[in-house]
């Protein structure tokens, strides 16, 4: 693992996403695998979504990573999700994991302990509550939505970090990217209309898969992940605001965005800070 990032080598691996083009294997949650896809394929990966028990460890066997999202639980996702995992550990690609709503109930927190144990996920990706409740910190549970700071919940993440030995995303107004090794970077791109979209934090785990499929160092692809979905939620919100509209064309142009950006507009826009 290197020791610097360097916007040059986020950029790079935006252009290897674009040309490998890699198929990420989704098991989400109803309320935005729609929207997932069409991301990922504004993004330039593939996408499949699939948690039939009968296929999934068959599908695991032409996908480059897996993403597990926890949004809209029943059992027998849960052991969908456990079954591709097993699959996807023997096979040797990376598992993201969104602990959608970690905290608000009994159920969803026994689900993560689930997909935490044995061989855990390589990367987790949550809001701070999300990630302090993880981690084992009390918080008060508002859903989906987060009660605290990205930065309040740095502690917890270096402590989830150390628990699954990779990486945990904090997203947030900062984003906070730490591994079990120390290393942190915060994010600062994005806009508050990416708040008033339903699936845009979902949409960045299942990005973070495709830039895993093809950067094997993951702290370097998840940086590069939500460095660029936070670009592009600036550029889609100056899109959106000039036309004077809202919400409902912020996710158009938002996608257009992801799709369309250029060289010169990430290098120019990047806000990222190497902490340690």
């Amino acid at each position: 693992m290197q020791n610097k990032i360097t916007a040059q080598d986020l950029w790079d691996d935006v252009i290897e996403v674009r040309s490998r083009a890699p198929l990420v294997h989704s098991i989400t949650n109803f309320v935005v695998m729609n929207f997932n896809a069409n991301v990922l394929l504004a993004l330039g990966a593939s996408p499949i979504m699939a948690h039939a028990h009968e296929e999934v460890e068959e599908m695991i066997g032409i996908a480059q990573a897996l993403v597990l999202n926890i949004g809209t639980l029943e059992p027998v996702w849960i052991d969908s999700m456990i079954l591709a995992k097993k699959r996807a550990t023997e096979k040797g690609i990376p598992i993201i994991l969104d602990p959608v709503g970690a905290g608000a109930t009994s159920y969803r927190d026994e689900s993560i302990v689930k997909l935490l144990a044995k061989k855990p996920p390589q990367i987790v990706r949550g809001n701070a509550s999300e990630i302090m409740s993880v981690a084992g910190q009390p918080v008060d549970s508002k859903g989906a939505d987060s009660t605290a700071l990205s930065a309040d919940a740095i502690e917890a993440a270096f402590k989830l970090a150390r628990h699954i030995q990779g990486v945990v995303c904090v997203s947030g107004e900062t984003d906070h990217i730490v591994n079990a090794q120390g290393k942190h970077v915060s994010l600062s791109n994005g806009h508050p209309l990416m708040t008033k979209v339903t699936g845009v934090g979902c949409s960045a785990t299942a990005m973070i898969g495709a830039f895993a499929a093809i950067q094997p160092d993951q702290f370097r692809a998840t940086a590069a992940c939500m460095a660029y979905l936070g670009i592009a939620g600036e550029i889609a919100a100056q899109q959106t605001l000039e036309k004077g509209a809202g919400s409902g064309t912020f996710q158009i142009e938002l996608l257009d965005a992801i799709n369309l950006m250029s060289k010169e507009q990430f290098l120019s826009l990047l806000k990222m800070k190497l902490i340690a």
